[in-house]
């Protein structure tokens, strides 16, 4: 099984591939220049694979490389953070804060 994580910018989302085909994906928004990661899926028969976990890291490094920043909108992609505080630093928390105060 070869998995590779790409961006799709025309469909904003990150998409993870399983030997060529789709299985999952990242979507997200951008926002001031931050980038929203909105939900993360991963198709059901893949499901408990480790793909999710695959994926977000993937989106994560990618959006270092590119020297931006995040906000977790994402319930998934927030609990990875916490798991892996490595990613901390990517976190815009100020927005972060502000957009978990909107919702409330």
């Amino acid at each position: 099984m070869t998995t590779e994580v790409r961006d799709n910018p025309r469909r904003l989302r990150y998409e993870i591939l399983v030997d060529g085909e789709v299985t999952g994906f990242v979507q997200y928004s951008m926002r001031g220049g931050r980038v929203i990661l909105v939900h993360t899926e991963v198709d059901e028969e893949d499901e408990g694979k480790g793909l999710a976990g695959v994926l977000v890291a993937g989106a994560l490094d990618d959006i270092r490389r590119r020297g931006l920043r995040i906000v977790p909108v994402c319930e998934y992609v927030e609990r990875y953070i916490q798991r892996h505080p490595e990613y901390d630093d990517l976190v815009d928390h100020e927005l972060f804060d502000a957009m978990n105060a909107e919702k409330s």
